[in-house]
């Protein structure tokens, strides 16, 4: 009987191993694949206001004209120094191309002189007040690097002045004049946080030739009197750093 049992016992676990070696493997669980990466591409359309300063530079060549006493080239001269304000514009994006438009005043502190050539007994002096400028923009963008192009109208205050030469005595004067012209120009800009960007750019100012009247100071005659006509050429260029801050989100997400 004892024997019995022991053979029964070992049939059994016979027969289950070799059931359970006839069963399927269990599948292994199911795991989601991740999603596809994203990558953050910058996106440059917007409204966006910032500030600029810089370096500039107004070439200026005086000519005596009638119904001066003397006729002739008075000699140039290149009124030099800082400026600095701000900017607002609107640009949109067509895939790595970039459109806007731009509004730009500046206070100026760009002063010159140069010894006149036909009255060696005066010095021509000139003065920058402010400029501003209104303008097209074309660009490429690289993701958050922006390459452009601008163009359009620009407008300078400028002052004119005749002193004795190397005195600070004035001899004569001109009204305050706006003078306008055209602007071409180039940038560079760099998008590093978020709405944030910086850049340089360069613009040059073709402001062409205009006609002023000279009057006394009261120093020959009677303040106010007619004294000389000159007239004017000039042409202005201009340097800057700028920094913008644009309304909107900075990036967007790209499979």
């Amino acid at each position: 009987m004892k024997k019995f049992l022991l053979a029964t016992v070992a049939m059994v676990a016979f027969v289950g191993s070799a059931s359970a070696a006839d069963l399927a493997a269990r599948p292994r669980p199911y795991t989601k694949a991740p999603p596809p990466m994203m990558a953050a591409i910058y996106d440059w359309s917007g409204f966006y206001i910032g500030a600029n300063g810089g370096y500039g530079s107004s070439r200026k060549c005086w000519d005596a004209i009638v119904p001066s006493l003397v006729i002739g080239p008075e000699g140039c001269h290149d009124a030099t120094g800082g400026f600095a304000g701000g900017q607002v514009g609107y640009r949109w994006q067509a895939g790595t191309w970039v459109f806007g438009l731009e509004a730009q005043g500046d206070w100026a502190d760009l002063t010159g002189r140069n010894r006149s050539l036909v009255d060696a007994r005066f010095d021509n002096a000139s003065k920058v007040n402010a400029f501003g400028l209104f303008t097209g923009q074309v660009g490429y963008a690289a993701n958050n690097v922006l390459f452009y192009v601008k163009g359009g109208a620009a407008v300078v205050s400028d002052r004119y002045r005749s002193f004795f030469a190397g005195t600070g005595t004035q001899v004569t004067s001109t009204n305050d004049d706006s003078r306008w012209g055209g602007t071409i120009g180039v940038g560079l800009e760099y998008g590093f946080a978020p709405n944030w960007s910086a850049g340089i750019e360069y613009d040059h100012l073709f402001m062409a030739d205009r006609n002023y009247n000279f009057v006394n100071n009261g120093v020959f005659a009677a303040a106010g009197t007619p004294f000389a006509s000159d007239r004017i050429r000039q042409d202005v260029d201009l340097i800057s750093v700028r920094v913008n801050y644009k309304f909107g989100g900075p990036v967007i997400a790209k499979y």
